[in-house]
């Protein structure tokens, strides 16, 4: 974890060396995650509620249709006929290409890459487990709504949910 938490530090150090840089804050909501749909949670019943995830992020434009930039998840989950909650918690890099462009809407792919640690919060005990994350979101619009704010909706699969809805501060 410390590795990778060092990994992501020097990874903005060099992405935000460029002067011409241009970069934008990421946030926003995303539905029926990847944790809940592929049992990270040692089978310990079936899901009662499972509300979606927060996701925050940063991205940088390293070339022109290229975009790079950590982000964190945070979701949680709770079980049928227990009193069992689990808490999400990803951190991710992620990758963006930009394959489509005009003055209203720009479409793009998204890749994500990282960790999901999990808290498990047991009756009589609480545990913390690791397990790889990922998202992948292949159709992605942005929709400027000024200079500095966008709105974005993808559609993919991932930690960050299926159908991931929010908005961008562009500086």
């Amino acid at each position: 974890m410390k590795k990778l938490f060092i990994a992501l530090i020097a990874l903005l150090g060099v992405c935000t060396s460029a002067s011409a840089q241009k970069a934008n804050f990421t946030f926003g909501y995303g539905g029926y995650t990847l944790m809940d749909a592929c049992d990270y949670h040692d089978d310990l019943g079936k899901v009662k509620t499972a509300w979606g995830a927060l996701n925050v992020g940063v991205n940088f434009k390293v070339l022109p249709n290229f975009w790079l930039g950590p982000s964190y998840t945070f979701s949680s989950s709770q079980f049928k006929h227990s009193d069992i909650d689990l808490y999400y918690h990803v951190i991710m890099l992620n990758g963006r290409y930009d394959y489509y462009k005009n003055r209203m809407v720009t479409m793009y792919a998204h890749v994500g890459l990282g960790v999901d640690i999990t808290h498990m919060d047991l009756p009589n005990d609480t545990r913390n487990k690791g397990y790889f994350a990922y998202h992948i979101a292949p159709i992605g619009v942005d929709v400027p709504l000024s200079r500095s704010f966008t709105l974005f909706g993808e559609v993919g699969f991932g930690a960050q949910g299926l159908l991931q809805v929010g908005g961008r501060v562009n500086f």
